[in-house]
Parts: C-alpha cells; sequence; structure tokens
C-alpha cells in the first residue's frame, strides 16, 4: 500500500497516537542546515542546557534521550546499586507497562505497593521500609512516583513535597516519571519548578512524545552534580545516546519556549474534561455507566457493558484497562477537538441504545 493511501482516523487509546506538533516540525527544520557537531556538543544542545535551567532551577542539568523507558531506566540507575531496590506504586508505570526494562536493564527490584489512586503517600510506603542492613532483603534505594498517574490522578504540590521529605529523611532519592509532566503542570496551574525542583524532587523524566515531539524525551538531574555525572555514561551503555541530538534538543527547546507544552496540556486536559462531564451526564440519565475515578488531567476512566465496549472500539480505538470490571481508559491528547469528544459521547448514546 502507498503512503497516498493511509487512512486518517482519530480515536482515545493513547496520547502516544498523536501526531507531531507543527511548531516541532519546523524547530527541526532549522536546525537542519548545515553540520553540527554530533553526540551532544552542539550549539543547540548547549541552548537546552539553558532552557531546563531557567525551567527547573539553576542546578537542573538535562540529557536527551529516545524514549520515556529509556529515560526512567537511566534515572533508575543512576541512583540504584545492583542490590537495592525501588519502591513505586502497583499500577505504576515503570512495573506494568515497561516489559520489565528497570528491572531486566537496571538490574534492580521494584517493591510495588497497591494503591486506590495511583499515588503514593508516606503512610503507605512506612510498612515497606523494614530489615535495612539484611543481606536477605533487597535494600530500598528510591521511591519511584508517576505524576500525572497511570489511573489520571495528581499529586499536589504539597503531596510530592510529603514524599521528598520523607525519601531524604530515610536516605532515600524521589525519582518523577513525567511522561505526562506537562499535563500535570497544566492542571495544577503552576511551573515546572515548582513541583519538582522547589518540592525536592531529585530526578525526573521529561516527557516530551506524548506532549507533541517525536522521539524526544530527558532526564532532569535537579540538583546532584555528583549524580548528573555519571548520566552521560549511563545514556550510553544503556543506548539511548542521539547522534544527531540537536533535533531531539530542538524539539525540547521549542516545548518550554512560550509555554508550549504546558498549553498542549491545558488542550488536552479541557477535552478529557468536556469528556467526563459528558460521560457522567450520561451516566445519570441512563444508569448504565460509572466513573468512578476523577478526571484531574487527560485521562476519563468510565465502567461501561462490555457489549458496549465491544461495539465503541468498532468505531474508537481506546483500551479496556480493567478485564474484571469493564473500566476502560478515554485518553485526551494535544491534538484532540471538541468534534472528536462529541462524536465519542453519540457514539456512546448510541451503543447504550
Amino acid at each position: 500500500m502507498s503512503l497516498s493511501e493511509r487512512k486518517v482516523w482519530r480515536g482515545f487509546a493513547s496520547d502516544n497516537y498523536a501526531g507531531v506538533h507543527p511548531r516541532l516540525f519546523e524547530v527541526m527544520q532549522q536546525v537542519n542546515e548545515g553540520h553540527e557537531v554530533a553526540y551532544g556538543d552542539d550549539f543547540v544542545t548547549a541552548e537546552l542546557t539553558k532552557a531546563f535551567k531557567e525551567a527547573f532551577g539553576s542546578e537542573a542539568e538535562v540529557f536527551p534521550v529516545f524514549n520515556g523507558t529509556g529515560a526512567n531506566v537511566i534515572s533508575l540507575s543512576s541512583v540504584v546499586r545492583r542490590w537495592e531496590a525501588v519502591l513505586c506504586a502497583e499500577t505504576a508505570h515503570i512495573n506494568s507497562d515497561e516489559g520489565g526494562a528497570p528491572e531486566k536493564m537496571a538490574g534492580l527490584k521494584l517493591w510495588t505497593i497497591p494503591t486506590s489512586d495511583g499515588k503514593l503517600t508516606p503512610e503507605l510506603i512506612k510498612p515497606y521500609l523494614f530489615d535495612i542492613g539484611s543481606v536477605h532483603r533487597a535494600q530500598i534505594s528510591a521511591i519511584s512516583i508517576t505524576q500525572t498517574t497511570e489511573l489520571g490522578t495528581l499529586y499536589s504540590v504539597a503531596e510530592v513535597k510529603a514524599l521528598a521529605d520523607f525519601a531524604h529523611e530515610n536516605n532515600l532519592f524521589l525519582h518523577m516519571d513525567g511522561a505526562r509532566l506537562s499535563n500535570a503542570a497544566a492542571a495544577l496551574g503552576t511551573s515546572f519548578k515548582e513541583f519538582t525542583t522547589d518540592a525536592g524532587v531529585d530526578l525526573v523524566s521529561f516527557g516530551g512524545t506524548k506532549i507533541g515531539a517525536l522521539a524526544a524525551e530527558a532526564v532532569v538531574v535537579l540538583n546532584d552534580k555528583a549524580l548528573a555525572h555519571t548520566i552521560p555514561f549511563l545514556r550510553k551503555t544503556s543506548m539511548q545516546l542521539p547522534s544527531k541530538m540537536r533535533f531531539v534538543s530542538a524539539q525540547l527547546i521549542a516545548l518550554l519556549e512560550n509555554d508550549l507544552a504546558i498549553n498542549n496540556g491545558k488542550h488536552a486536559n479541557a477535552m478529557a474534561s468536556t469528556l467526563d462531564a459528558g460521560v457522567r451526564q450520561i451516566a445519570e440519565e441512563t444508569g448504565k455507566v460509572s466513573v468512578p475515578n476523577p478526571t484531574q488531567a487527560n485521562a476519563v476512566f468510565p465502567i461501561l457493558p462490555f457489549d458496549v465496549i465491544e461495539k465503541l472500539q468498532k468505531q474508537y480505538r481506546f483500551y479496556l484497562w480493567d478485564h474484571r470490571t469493564g473500566q476502560v481508559r478515554w485518553m485526551c491528547a494535544w491534538d484532540t477537538k471538541p468534534e472528536d469528544v462529541q462524536g465519542l459521547l453519540s457514539a456512546l448514546r448510541e451503543a447504550l441504545n
């Protein structure tokens, strides 16, 4: 089949399904003329360093990579030794959706904690901090949280700070998986710095792909020069060092310029809010649908009858999230349109009838 025959369609399966934001194509074209030194020793990546210091604080160091799994593996590898472990929510992406990469590639163990909303708290973590110094148990070295979570929930600035303080009191690092960091900033109404650096987070995996970039993510070390020194070596051995880094760096710069990433997040969140309101109205009218999870960013998690799910998936791509209850995930992206949302709601009404 030729590319001219490609069918254009839209869905709600993942913000990864969305295309590349036009502005990012523009900046990649701008840096395409001529030559630049490879592997990050280029003008554009130097400018990226300045941009991230402005966004995250003067001590921040940024290291572009290709994807979120790579960013998470490198981040955790830098703070966890071979006999150590990371605490995370049972639903965390590093546990449920990265094919075992953190454990296989970083040689660490994940201690998972069941949560009702995908969020960790000091109270939930405390019972897992035992047998410190015992050779019979993997030693906890870090806590990893996801902002926003895999259940669409959001950590407040105060909640992040409480976790950071707790981590540091117990000689642990705090890592934030920020695949949807821009959606979180948009929902919180803050800068990136306020709920990362200022709250005490040590490492951030900065997500670009889900907010409009192409193979552009980053590891960000917020306040530890010694830790930052290790990342370049881990990035290389993890096969995440872009040779033509200027094209990755240019996209990340563009995402920070004029708050493009946060504005994209605001749009995706707004579309999810509209979708949430619509499905809750349908639930009230029909009694056949429920929405147990709050919609705090760009994901909606309704519970639908299984026959309705089957009908809807013939028209729209989306994931069945819980095969036991019929809970699905509808994800809105930076390019989701109001007519997409209304189309899904209309299809839901038709399938219920």
